[in-house]
């Protein structure tokens, strides 16, 4: 008898911290030619239409890598887990869902399904500088609340994983600049 088919996940944002669906195994994973990025205008979740937020995706990049988690879903959750995850991920159809090649920590390798940034969606911000990002994610909020709070979060669980993501720490440190009281930022706590 054939071996049963493996359900992979890659989280690379807050699916590591709410992946919403049982996790059977979780590992930490690396795919090749993309970068975590604060390229996606967010008009559900983390910001409205009229005042969006900014939150990450895998954005195609030429020799980059990003570091995050493979999800293993079991059998019989993984009919109920895609579905939740298509309604949650292609909400505006932002992002494009791809099986890409992960290296996991533990040397195996695994096809997972990944959600990229589509370039030619008009939600696509993948030329904004830090201080603009930091401007957006610092006064943005929506149906799942702040736009900083996904910020924190994300930065605060790569860390706790060991994974360094400069970038994404010094936007942190921007953002807890611009909400301190009396940092004459005007966007306010």
């Amino acid at each position: 008898m054939g071996e049963r088919p493996e359900h992979w996940v890659f989280a690379y944002g807050s699916l590591m911290w709410d992946p919403g669906f049982p996790v059977a195994e979780m590992v930490t994973a690396r795919v090749e030619g993309y970068a975590r990025s604060f390229c996606l205008r967010s008009v559900v979740y983390r910001g409205t239409a009229e005042t969006p937020g900014l939150v990450l995706g895998l954005d195609a990049e030429p020799g980059a890598h990003c570091i995050g988690l493979a999800l293993r879903v079991a059998e019989p959750d993984w009919p109920e887990t895609l579905a939740g995850l298509r309604a949650r991920e292609l909400t505006t159809n932002a992002y494009a869902e791809l099986f890409l090649p992960l290296a996991l920590q533990d040397g195996r390798k695994v096809k997972a399904i990944a959600y990229v940034i589509r370039r030619d969606h008009d939600q696509y911000a993948g030329l904004l500088d830090s201080r603009e990002q930091a401007e957006i994610i610092a006064r943005a909020q929506g149906g799942r609340g702040p736009n900083a709070e996904y910020l924190f979060n994300t930065a605060m669980h790569l860390a706790q994983m060991g994974i360094e993501d400069l970038a994404l720490a010094e936007l942190a440190d921007r953002v807890r600049g611009l909400l301190r009281p009396g940092s004459g930022s005007g966007l306010g706590p």
